[in-house]
């Protein structure tokens, strides 16, 4: 029996090794290590000639690894062949910038990485490392916009370690893309070819590749975990939808590099992460290819991209919302909140909400136009009008807007502007003076997952900007990322509840109260910090 029963055990310890080393080589597990750009140390750059690279449409055949087999051959052998191929296309991307001080402007937040954070607070020049690929062969390279912003040098080094100076082309803060150019001959370019990511599918291969940690040619790899997600875009008021999120490891100086599918193409530009550490959580994002292809020719023609606007703000319906404007519980689509004065919007008479309700013990903002279809395509939140204009709608556009008002269904035909320009350091202001902040109006869903007090209302501040009203008097913004309900948001920013006792719900609210005054006016700033409310005098000055 004992040599029977050691028999068994023995056989039994075998086949579940075999079973659970190919459920391991069909998981595809992450392989190591892989975003923004943080000071690694010097490192010396290659500058001299090297032999070109060569052009291969076709990746080399590779050699299956001694002992691999099945599966995990493929995976290998997928794995090897995207690297031939995307390798020569990424760069490494150098920045030197002359500083007084060190902006620490992201203390915490770990979504669009502060390429000084990590460094002394006393040197006059910066340095910050990033990624990038080779979009054509005229010398275009694609990076992110927070990699090369106010960079006074920039330098690219190519996978063999070939180094050269660029110059930035154009640069769009609110898709968070950058173009630089190099004067390298063509044979040296190797183009990347762009996959269509209106059709990534959750659970499909996912691969990374740049430079983290200043570490060059690296390559992680994982799945897609989720698509249809929106960030907000650096220190804008604005979002960055159709965000594909991935668990392929992506770390500071991946920032700009490419997340491509088990083709080597590029389903997105790595930009950012979830992580309280700065490094890598399982949780990246990256800018959709559907944006990319928008948006990289106009700033290689133009130095800028023009955004479709329509001028509104709102929120997804929920039922609790639809209730209290009499609709059906089960009627989805975007509440309108603000409608922007002058904006193409307010030229077509789409109308805002007016009307303050109690829901839960929370006040809302109802009544307003409830989208529901833009071109007879369903927008059943907030996000799918946002990902509409940004990806499907262009400057000068007419587009039907389908709503219901007063529970009735009408068509508005609306004519798309540019977007009003303004600076990457976003303000929530209007006339002559400014606060100097970027804010979130709360709804139920933030104030619970935010753990507010039930009844609270405001506008939650996200960014301050440097040197401004706001900065002087002490206000903070928000400093810990969390996701509610799929919306990135900073948490940990002060709440402003009411100025000068009127109590602030809306931005509408925010710009109707500044309306009133001039620069050199002092109003008391009524904030919810802590769980604890408290005034701050604010000093008002003239818009930069």
């Amino acid at each position: 029996m004992d040599k029977i029963s050691w028999r068994s055990i023995f056989k039994t310890g075998l086949i579940l090794l075999v079973v659970f080393s190919l459920t391991a080589c069909n998981a595809f597990p992450s392989i190591v290590d892989s975003l923004p750009f943080v000071k690694t140390g010097n490192q010396a750059s290659k500058t001299e000639e090297a032999t070109p690279l060569a052009q291969e449409t076709v990746p080399t055949p590779v050699a299956v690894a001694p002992g691999a087999s099945g599966v995990l051959a493929a995976y290998e052998g997928t794995l090897e062949q995207v690297y031939q191929k995307v390798n020569p296309s990424v760069v490494s991307i150098r920045v030197v910038t002359e500083v007084s001080v060190v902006p620490h402007s992201f203390p915490d937040f770990p979504f669009f990485f502060d390429p000084f954070s990590d460094l002394p607070d006393t040197p006059q020049i910066q340095e910050g490392l990033g990624s990038g690929f080779v979009w054509d062969q005229e010398g275009h390279i694609v990076t992110n916009n927070h990699v090369v912003e106010g960079a006074d040098k920039i330098e690219v080094t190519f996978s063999d370690g070939y180094t050269v100076p660029a110059e930035l082309v154009g640069a769009d803060p609110y898709t968070d893309l950058a173009v630089i150019k190099v004067d390298v001959s063509a044979n040296r370019l190797v183009p990347v070819t762009l996959a269509d990511s209106s059709q990534v599918r959750v659970g499909q291969l996912a691969i990374a590749i740049g430079n983290p940690f200043g570490l060059s040619n690296t390559m992680t790899a994982g799945i897609v975990s989720a698509t249809g997600r929106t960030l907000p875009a650096g220190e804008t008021r604005y979002s960055i939808p159709e965000v594909i999120q991935t668990d392929a490891p992506i770390n500071p100086g991946n920032s700009g590099g490419v997340l491509v599918d088990a083709q080597g193409n590029v389903l997105g530009v790595t930009a950012a992460i979830e992580s309280t550490t700065r490094s890598n959580a399982g949780i990246g994002f990256v800018i959709p290819s559907v944006i990319v292809s928008k948006v990289v020719p106009s700033l290689i023609a133009n130095g800028k991209y023009e955004h479709a606007w329509l001028g509104i703000t709102g929120t997804s319906l929920t039922p609790s919302i639809a209730r209290a404007m009499d609709l059906d519980p089960e009627q989805r689509g975007a509440l309108i909140i603000d409608v922007t004065p002058d904006s193409p919007a307010d030229k077509a008479g789409l109308r805002g909400s007016k009307e303050r309700v109690e829901l839960d013990g929370i006040t809302a903002m109802v009544g307003g136009d409830v989208i529901t279809a833009i071109n007879g395509e369903p927008t059943q939140t907030i996000e799918d009008v946002i990902a509409y204009l940004a990806t499907k709608a262009s400057v000068g556009d007419t587009v039907d807007i389908t709503i219901l008002r007063d529970g009735k269904e009408k068509t508005i035909s609306v004519t798309l502007e540019a977007r009003p320009s303004g600076s990457s350091r976003a303000r929530a202001a209007s006339g002559e003076v400014y606060l100097g902040i970027t804010g979130i109006v709360l709804d139920e869903a933030l104030v619970e997952g935010l753990k507010l007090p039930k009844d609270t209302t405001g506008i939650l501040i996200q960014r301050v900007q440097a040197d401004s009203p706001a900065d002087k008097a002490g206000l903070r913004g928000g400093t810990r990322p969390v996701s509610i309900n799929g919306r990135m948001v900073l948490a940990g920013g002060d709440v402003i509840l009411a100025i000068d006792d009127q109590a602030i719900t809306s931005l509408k609210d925010l710009q109707d109260v500044l309306a009133q005054h001039s620069p050199g006016d002092v109003v008391n700033v009524t904030i919810l910090r802590n769980g604890r409310e408290r005034t701050v005098e604010v000093t008002l000055e003239a818009r930069p």
